[in-house]
């Protein structure tokens, strides 16, 4: 009687937890639908509907690592009464409406675009951002950027970004920023050390780089 009691107990609870279960991978699936709605609709003046932006200042979003366009996009939003981690006023307004899943949905599908990269226009300044990329700058205590960012700047996962294909001037902006801790939302302030070695000269020719690589 007992042990038919308790066999009663345990199948009821399992029962309630498969459906919880099912709930729960329900709504940690991306929405692709209405995040092509909102790239469409949001995104697409600034980073163009599929990711790839039509300018130079903003970033390429097609093909970048999900998890860290999610963590960016939350960067960009304040919440519980503190700012955002980024501060740019018109991300911010971008963000502001969007709900964690709305941001991850949106994570996914601009990951899943085919990226159409940028290329290398200054001949004379990939050397030095060859050698900066695959060796850094060991006098000055510079980590090879393909430490993080891999090899073909492919990056890796859920920690740094991939920067194959990025825009030059794009890049450019950000090391800068990192360096003037403009920008801190860098894990262990590590882009803000290492930007802080680098002169304007190597920044421009690392980026360069980056921009060509496949």
């Amino acid at each position: 009687m007992i042990r038919t009691a308790v066999l009663a107990v345990l199948a009821a609870l399992v029962a309630v937890s498969f459906p919880s279960l099912a709930t729960d991978q329900e709504r940690s699936k991306p929405d692709l639908a209405k995040a092509r709605e909102i790239a469409e609709g949001v995104c697409v003046a600034c980073h163009g509907a599929d990711g790839n932006s039509p300018v130079p200042a903003n970033p390429i979003l097609a093909g970048q690592i999900p998890e860290y366009l999610h963590k960016q996009l939350n960067n960009f939003k304040a919440a519980d009464g503190k700012p955002a981690e980024r501060n740019n006023p018109i991300m911010a307004g971008m963000v502001a409406a969007l709900s964690d899943e709305d941001m991850r949905s949106l994570a996914v599908y601009f990951s899943q675009q085919k990226i159409k990269p940028s290329v290398a226009k200054e001949e004379k300044l990939l050397a030095e951002g060859k050698q900066l990329w695959r060796r850094g700058d060991f006098a000055n205590g510079v980590p090879a950027c393909a430490g993080c960012h891999g090899p073909a700047g492919a990056g890796l996962p859920a920690q740094y970004p991939r920067l194959s294909g990025q825009y030059a001037e794009y890049t450019v902006t950000q090391l800068k920023s990192f360096r003037s801790h403009e920008r801190r939302n860098d894990s262990e302030k590590v882009m803000r050390m290492i930007a802080g070695k680098l002169s304007d000269h190597q920044i421009d020719a690392v980026a360069e780089y980056a921009a060509g690589l496949r």
